[in-house]
């Protein structure tokens, strides 16, 4: 596999990472250098491993990983986005809603809903005999590194025209996140 192709591969599992990281950012009231480094490095840690444990997992457990890891991407989402809309509801501080996007447990389940795909990608690098694992993974989770790193900045730069709906929009964004990745799995 040609680095391009690598390169495309790691922009296309870095996608659904970025679309979180923005969504994120929409709805933290104060976004911090930090909090932008934070995201990059759970979804480009997690990027990295994925694929990595695809990788030695292989075609051993490919067929029961397929089958229902878009489930899972679009519970884990589902439930986040629902919490994000309820609480952009409740009268409390929005440093809670700051506190709880920033939890490593919701950054954790955030990682792996969007991983996911990079695992079966990882399964698809040992089918096809990828000899450099480590240097296809390395790059995957630098992409993912980036984009979220941006995603979360640039979130919090279009939340200043959405302002009171951001974290409702937010939600909503991870909520059709999971469906499409649902959708994705389900008929394509």
């Amino acid at each position: 596999m040609s680095f391009i192709e690598l390169f495309i591969i790691a922009i296309s599992l870095a996608m659904d990472a970025f679309a979180v990281a923005i969504s994120n950012g929409l709805s933290m009231p104060k976004v911090k250098i930090s909090h932008a480094i934070k995201f990059g490095l759970f979804f480009g840690i997690f990027q990295f491993m994925m694929p990595l444990i695809g990788y030695f997992l292989a075609s051993s457990f490919s067929e029961y990983i397929k089958a229902f890891d878009h489930w899972i991407a679009f519970i884990l989402l589902a439930i986040i986005g629902g919490n994000m809309i309820k609480e952009s509801f409740s009268d409390e501080e929005k440093e809670v809603s700051e506190a709880s996007i920033m939890s490593i447990k919701n950054m954790t389940l955030l990682a792996i809903a969007t991983s996911i795909d990079a695992l079966a990608v990882g399964v698809t690098f040992a089918l096809v005999g990828d000899g450099n694992i480590f240097f296809s993974c390395a790059v995957i989770g630098v992409v993912a590194f980036i984009l979220s790193y941006i995603g979360v900045i640039l979130g919090k730069k279009i939340s200043c025209l959405f302002k009171s709906y951001a974290e409702r929009i937010g939600g909503l964004v991870l909520i059709f996140i999971g469906v499409k990745i649902l959708i994705e799995h389900l008929f394509f």
